[in-house]
């Protein structure tokens, strides 16, 4: 049984005392937190904040789309170092990384050997030789270990954290944080090494958002505690705060951005997910190419359209009272003002357009509408700079 019913959920929260959380790990900024009243859920046995008490979710919903917003996330960074760290990822990955240079970042996912997918996350070129990926939750770890055998490559723990800076204030407050101003260039999926207070700090133009924004890399040797309070000094003046996972999954769920093991899972093809532009398939092999290549090529996963209510994860797609898909993640649209969510279908027959059943959260049936992903900004010109309009909040 899941853990969720739709109306309760269960959420970390700290406790006074000693106990059974011995494989669970704090991200170096979790007693910055403490004072907000944080709710953690488990991501890579790490904590991951959802939500705070001292601000609801469409506060940081708001927040996001017109200030900045910070979220220490769960994402765990593997170390891929020696001659054949190159080719192993390239092996595991179905994207051609051999093109992703050095200093740069590229999306990359694995799958299994038929096609099903294993994982997604960002790989940063450190050097020709070293690599790190920020996978999302599961178990790569094993995975590339058991491939690794008989290959000169070193698979470590680096120990280290990725924080997300999230907004239309982002590089500005960048700029202002980094001892040499803004990084140029520093376009979309650029990475830099640069001096905050003192202290060298990897970043990449990346994020979970499909809004402006950059991500640091946290690691054992830096002052946390300065480092923090350097960034933060930058970011007050932009209207900079902490935020929570819960007001980010509207954002993404907007942008079609997906989550790893509930919008896709062993199941599903990259194809199925709208993925495919991350297979090259002219690549020399890769694990899964073989069932890739006569796997159909249409996606089963749509944005929902619901005017009446908030789709219920897990809930069933109906179509003429037959059931045929589930609801992966919904929410309440501030921006649009309605319903979203992710519906993967059961075939490959639905467009588009479609009319269908979801179930919501207050227990009703809706009719709600299939669309294409993204809701909005198709040409991701938000994250690009491109598009600098801020929404004004409703209400």
């Amino acid at each position: 049984m899941r853990s969720s019913d739709g109306k309760t959920r269960d959420l970390v929260t700290s406790r006074p005392g000693a106990g059974w959380d011995y494989s669970l790990t704090r991200h170096p900024y979790h007693h910055i937190e403490q004072p907000k009243g944080p709710h953690y859920c488990v991501y890579n046995r790490r904590h991951m904040a959802c939500c705070f008490d001292d601000h609801s979710t469409e506060d940081g919903y708001w927040l996001l789309r017109q200030k900045a917003a910070v979220l220490n996330t769960g994402e765990f960074p593997l170390q891929f170092e020696g001659p054949d760290a190159e080719k192993l990822l390239d092996t595991l990955f179905t994207k051609d990384i051999t093109r992703v240079k050095v200093g740069r970042c590229g999306y990359g996912v694995a799958c299994y050997e038929d096609g099903g997918l294993l994982v997604d996350g960002i790989l940063l070129r450190l050097a020709q030789d070293k690599f790190w990926y920020a996978q999302a939750d599961g178990d790569f770890y094993s995975w590339a270990r058991a491939h690794a055998a008989r290959l000169d490559v070193n698979i470590t723990d680096p120990d280290v954290f990725v924080s997300q800076v999230q907004g239309p204030e982002a590089l500005n407050i960048l700029a202002a944080a980094s001892d040499t101003g803004l990084p140029d260039p520093f376009g979309y999926f650029a990475m830099a090494t640069v001096s905050m207070g003192g202290q060298s700090v990897v970043i990449t133009r990346t994020g979970y958002t499909n809004e402006l924004g950059w991500e640091f890399y946290t690691e054992p040797h830096h002052d946390v505690d300065a480092l923090w309070q350097h960034l933060s000094s930058a970011g007050e003046p932009f209207g900079m705060e902490i935020f929570g996972l819960d007001a980010m999954n509207i954002r993404r769920i907007e942008a079609g951005i997906l989550n790893a093991g509930s919008d896709f899972n062993a199941s599903t093809t990259p194809y199925d997910v709208n993925l495919g532009r991350f297979v090259d398939e002219h690549k020399a092999d890769f694990i899964g190419k073989a069932a890739l290549a006569s796997a159909s090529k249409k996606s089963r996963l749509f944005g929902i359209k619901c005017t009446d209510g908030e789709p219920l994860i897990s809930a069933g797609v109906f179509i003429e009272n037959q059931k045929q898909g589930v609801v992966t993640a919904g929410a309440v649209s501030p921006y649009l003002g309605h319903g979203i969510g992710y519906a993967l279908m059961d075939t490959h027959n639905s467009s588009p357009g479609d009319i269908v059943q979801v179930g919501c959260r207050d227990g009703s049936q809706q009719s709600a509408e299939l669309v294409s992903l993204p809701f909005y900004d198709k040409d991701a010109e938000i994250p690009r700079g491109k598009r600098v309009d801020i929404p004004e909040r409703s209400r």
